[in-house]
């Protein structure tokens, strides 16, 4: 109940069912953006390293991938739906005043949607039917198309973050936009590239960790070796380069976004020889409880002196900065992605160091099990991100020219808490069908394994018939027999 009275102090009735709405279709929605962004990258990398050293097994990865790829891609296309609709139904006053200013971008990941959607059919489809360069060619744009898509909507949010590309008129309104200033805002480069870094590291995770799994459970053919390398080097590649990438975008927001950075690192009053609090819970009165409290520390991070000076959420008036408990939650979410963006470096550094002394795989349980669950740990450190980044704003929707108040609907809280309600039970069938297909997938892949080791020796997707209709059933087989590892994406 104190936590609520904070978030809801001098708020109209509306703020939180509108809030908790967008919250958890966002939440439910960047679940899926890693596969959506990285995976096609992921699976190419298969495809080339298959056609190139003429591997099946490679090559039925990639097919394979690629269907997850198209059923992901079509859960996205539900819950991104649902969120372009919600920023005109529950923030009309962002969209009415600022649409004009920031709006190209959510038109260009709109462009990138269909034409990611056309590439994605074309790449499915040239399974079989198209030579095997002109195939892979023709795959090349999507990662581009998915950039593109993940370009628009960065674009929108850090112009919410930093502002630029418009005066305003006597009556508050903005005139003059300058697109590409309202584009390449100051955060736009290091919000961008932290973001599709990020998307490599967990979509790299979330595939490298079923064939963990898998490995566990004593499945440690080429299959699920080569399932695992590819995906996992990737993401291992990448995790130093986001842990830089990180501490160049807190930074950033340490000059641009002062208040906010005071919020994340729970900074009370302007000082230099600022603690370090790992965790820990700031109070209204600025006193902080609980953490681990690492002497001067915070200045160092920001300035890598003792003296730097760190503003202090005191620097503003109470009504211009988050409260207590919205900075307390930026900070848990800030450490906590920090913590596990540090495992997973470690993660990486193991996998290296194996690799480069014995140029092969580690053999340590240990190891698989912690790759395992990187996924998920990934997934979270994303969720992480993205609450640091909206609850930090608070109370700006547009940080310094708009309240979040000022933009929410006018519709009756209780309407809201009703579509809150219907949304929830539509996502859980939503993501429940989505979870029943890659599992129902998962399990025809796996007999079509078994038998087609049984009765014939795998074939590469890209040789049997690439013009014409599927390989011939054996006499007295049946047509699970054509459908293994070549037939793996269901298609």
């Amino acid at each position: 109940m104190h936590t609520v009275t904070h978030l809801l102090a001098d708020a109209p009735p509306q703020m939180l069912p509108a809030r908790s709405l967008m919250a958890f279709t966002l939440a439910s929605h960047i679940i899926l953006v890693p596969l959506g962004v990285a995976l096609p990258l992921i699976t190419l990398i298969m495809h080339g390293y298959g056609l190139r050293k003429g591997d099946p097994t490679a090559l039925v990865l990639a097919r394979r991938w690629s269907a997850v790829m198209a059923v992901q891609f079509a859960i996205g296309v539900v819950t991104g739906t649902v969120l372009s609709f919600e920023f005109g139904l529950l923030w009309p006053g962002l969209m009415g005043r600022w649409g004009d200013v920031f709006g190209i971008g959510f038109g260009v990941e709109a462009w990138a949607f269909f034409l990611e959607a056309v590439l994605i059919a074309i790449y499915l489809y040239g399974w079989r039917r198209l030579k095997p360069r002109t195939h892979f060619l023709l795959g090349l744009p999507l990662p581009a198309a998915a950039l593109l898509g993940a370009f628009g909507i960065l674009a929108a949010n850090s112009w919410m973050n930093t502002p630029r590309g418009f005066t305003l008129d006597a009556e508050g309104n903005p005139t003059d936009v300058n697109i590409w200033k309202a584009i390449f805002t100051p955060m736009f480069g290091p919000q961008y590239w932290h973001f599709v870094v990020a998307m490599l590291v967990t979509a790299g995770y979330v595939v490298a960790g079923v064939y963990a799994a898998g490995w566990l459970r004593g499945r440690r053919d080429r299959y699920h070796r080569l399932g695992f390398t590819v995906p996992f080097t990737v993401a291992a590649v990448c995790t130093p380069i986001q842990f830089m990438l990180g501490d160049s975008i807190a930074r950033q927001v340490f000059h641009k976004q002062p208040v906010k950075f005071a919020a994340m690192e729970i900074v009370w009053k302007t000082d230099t020889h600022v603690p370090e609090y790992l965790f820990g819970r700031l109070h209204p009165d600025g006193s902080i409880s609980g953490g681990i409290k690492i002497p001067q520390f915070d200045s160092i991070l920001a300035g890598f002196s003792t003296d730097t000076k760190v503003t202090g959420l005191t620097s503003v008036p109470a009504a211009d900065r988050p409260n207590a408990t919205q900075a307390t939650i930026a900070h848990w979410a800030f450490d906590a992605m920090v913590l596990i963006g540090s495992v997973l470096v470690l993660l990486a550094l193991w996998y290296a160091l194996v690799w480069w002394r014995r140029r092969r795989l580690p053999e340590s349980k240990w190891f698989y099990r912690a790759a395992a669950c990187a996924g998920v740990a990934s997934v979270v450190a994303v969720e992480c991100g993205w609450i640091t980044t909206e609850v930090g704003r608070q109370p700006w929707i547009v940080y310094e020219n708009m309240r979040v108040a000022e933009a929410v609907t006018a519709t009756h809280s209780t309407g809201l808490w009703i579509t809150f309600s219907l949304v929830v039970v539509v996502y859980v069938f939503v993501f429940g069908s989505f979870l029943a297909v890659l599992l129902k997938m998962r399990t025809r892949w796996r007999l079509a394994d078994e038998q087609q080791a049984a009765e014939r020796p795998v074939e590469s997707p890209e040789t049997d018939t690439p013009y014409g209709p599927r390989a011939t059933v054996p006499v007295g087989g049946s047509r699970s027999s054509d459908t293994g590892p070549t037939e793996g994406t269901g298609s």
